[in-house]
């Protein structure tokens, strides 16, 4: 097989909920633990720290990652989902697993994983674990995929449980109640070992946390708690942060959800320092100022051209859009006309969403290339009864391609609302170097 032929297997022979949402979802941890016991159970052969959370926890793994790194470790990274090639979620030191690694591991281990009928990510989720196995890595950043309890990274035992924080987002499978989503992601937290959690002191979910990191005799720390952060002042180019503990950094991914995001990678950097990893203070500098270059990452208020100015985001729920909708309401100030290239999946809370979008702007309405993806003209039609006016665009190309011919150098373009709008985007600003 060819690592196309491998990559259409995949697509095409297993539910994939990037793809299809609800009809991929496979909850449970019993396909999981086979393909890890038949392959050996290979993440016991590396220290691991695992992230969950609604909004956020991409850019925690991939600020740690960077920072483990620099520190001198070999560091594998899984996330989800992928941008642009299906490699971005499998990472050692920033780079993508090899197409050769991918496509022989299908055919090595098919006979026995089709008997199983894995989901797409239970099987990405085994790749991965096999992957950094093989690299003899020293730690892993596993960001859990859905949930937490019956997500299938949860069969491993880190060093470090991270939650980033809770706001309603696959309501369908987690729970109609933050209490709830809460309680799937307390999942993850495991007999004995120390659990972050980012956001949610003094909210409801923080007794639902407590109770389950009592019942398993967890060490529990909330960031909120502690001082970390002297002062923290957002830029063009990201964030000048003065913490307590490691000095002056500065931050490169630059979105307003990052002020939150930073104070959990600090906190989270000072268990481990005092758990006994050794993370000198200029790893991480560089980790917090060179993160994409140092891991890949995408799609976190990333700049894609000047002239007109191009930013895209790959928030999607409520949660994300409490940030986003305030730091557009700012950016847009310095700017002659915003144009909102924007869609959505239709599973989400679109009308949540799109009562945050800014009324004082011109839409292209549009959809993404998946299955998922609520078709643009509906989008629209529920963008009208929230005030925001605009085309409607077929593909995100061609919505692309109409706000660029439309705007000048002095004007701001925004693509968003989904993921997967922004992995469609993407590749369009890429030069093929």
């Amino acid at each position: 097989m060819t690592y196309e032929d491998t990559l259409h297997y995949l697509y095409t022979s297993i539910p994939v909920f990037q793809h299809s949402g609800a009809s991929a979802y496979k909850p449970g941890l019993g396909t999981s633990i086979a393909l890890d016991n038949y392959l050996g159970n290979p993440h016991k052969s590396y220290r691991t720290i695992h992230v969950a959370g609604t909004n956020g926890k991409g850019s925690v793994c991939h600020v740690l990652a960077a920072i483990l790194q620099q520190s001198g470790y070999k560091v594998g990274l899984y996330t989800s989902p992928h941008l642009v090639d299906f490699r971005e979620r499998i990472r050692v030191d920033g780079k993508k697993i090899s197409k050769e690694y991918v496509t022989g591991f299908v055919e090595r281990h098919r006979p026995f994983f089709e008997s199983l009928h894995p989901s797409f990510f239970e099987l990405t989720s085994s790749i991965a674990f096999d992957y950094f196995r093989n690299e003899k890595v020293d730690y892993a950043i596993i960001e859990v995929g859905m949930g937490g309890r019956l997500d299938s990274t949860n069969i491993i035992s880190p060093v470090l449980s991270i939650i980033t924080n809770i706001s309603l987002d696959h309501t369908r499978f987690l729970g109609d109640t933050v209490e709830k989503i809460a309680a799937e992601k307390a999942g993850i937290i495991k007999t004995g070992i120390p659990v972050l959690i980012g956001e949610g002191l003094d909210s409801s979910v923080a007794e639902v946390f407590r109770e389950t990191a009592r019942k398993q005799n967890s060490p529990i720390y909330f960031s909120q708690s502690v001082e970390l952060i002297n002062n923290a002042i957002q830029t063009e180019d990201g964030w000048e942060i003065d913490s307590l503990e490691f000095g002056k950094l500065h931050g490169e991914l630059g979105g307003f959800s990052q002020s939150k995001n930073n104070r959990t990678i600090l906190a989270a950097l000072s268990l481990l320092i005092r758990s006994g990893i050794n993370i000198p203070i200029e790893a991480i500098r560089e980790g917090f100022s060179h993160v994409t270059t140092l891991t890949g990452l995408m799609g976190r208020w990333q700049k894609l051209q000047d002239e007109p100015k191009v930013i895209c985001d790959t928030g999607h729920n409520i949660g994300g859009w409490n940030y986003l909708s305030s730091q557009l309401e700012g950016i847009a100030k310095h700017y002659k006309n915003l144009y909102m290239i924007v869609g959505m999946v239709n599973d989400k809370d679109v009308d949540g969403v799109l009562s945050m979008m800014p009324k004082e702007a011109n839409y292209f309405f549009t959809q993404a290339s998946v299955e998922r993806a609520m078709p643009a003209q509906e989008f629209a039609l529920k963008a009208s009864i929230h005030g925001l006016s605009g085309i409607t665009c077929k593909t995100v190309r061609e919505a692309v391609e109409k706000a660029l011919k439309k705007a000048g150098k002095d004007d701001l373009v925004f693509i968003g609302g989904s993921t997967f709008i922004v992995a469609d985007a993407i590749p369009l600003f890429q030069t093929n170097e």
